[in-house]
């Protein structure tokens, strides 16, 4: 949605059309909802976060200035959230290393995936997205499934926007092995036959 309409609703709720709100729940109500979901990886804690994210949205509209777009804005409001409600749980998260890592693996990985059917693909990817910890997890899904750029990445997770190219980088390597342990080995063995 246009960052206009976005300011045309939010300029209505700051009049006092309570309602107009709802526009905005509803715009992004599932964008919010998948963030929190993988983040705290619990269903009602998600929806919780979520609620949340929007009575904190909703009560934060006046400051909203528009030097970004409204959505990344939500985005770190609900991101925050989550780490909030994170640090609350003190939830344990996997550590990956990226020792494994290598240039070979990820090109390794590209192969062996487009090996895989489309839907097949994307659930293995969302499988192995979900093994991650919460930060990593979090920004493949920004950067690859919800377009955002590298600096609204950053914005949304208070860094800047090389830091967010470095954490993106490093996210990818992690990614890369999970994917290599998960993919069934002979899909990896026909495709490093083939190199």
């Amino acid at each position: 949605m246009s960052t206009v309409e976005d300011q045309h609703y939010i300029n209505l709720i700051l009049q006092g059309d309570h309602n107009a709100f709802a526009v905005l729940v509803n715009r992004y109500k599932d964008m919010i909802f998948s963030l929190a979901l993988k983040m705290v990886k619990n269903r009602e804690e998600a929806e919780e976060v979520a609620q949340d994210t929007f009575i904190k949205i909703y009560n934060s509209l006046g400051k909203f200035k528009g030097d970004s777009k409204f959505s990344t804005w939500s985005y770190k409001i609900a991101y925050n959230t989550c780490l909030d409600r994170l640090k609350k749980s003190k939830k344990e998260e996997n550590n990956i290393s990226i020792d494994e890592f290598s240039a070979h693996l990820i090109k390794t990985m590209d192969n062996a995936l487009s090996a895989l059917e489309d839907k097949e693909r994307k659930q293995t990817i969302q499988n192995c997205l979900n093994l991650l910890p919460g930060e990593d997890n979090i920004i493949l899904t920004l950067f690859y499934f919800d377009d955002q750029s590298l600096e609204e990445i950053g914005k949304i997770m208070n860094i800047s926007a090389n830091n967010a190219k470095v954490k993106l980088f490093r996210s990818r390597q992690k990614l890369a092995v999970i994917l290599k342990k998960q993919l069934e080995p002979e899909i990896l063995e026909y495709y490093e036959r083939e190199r």
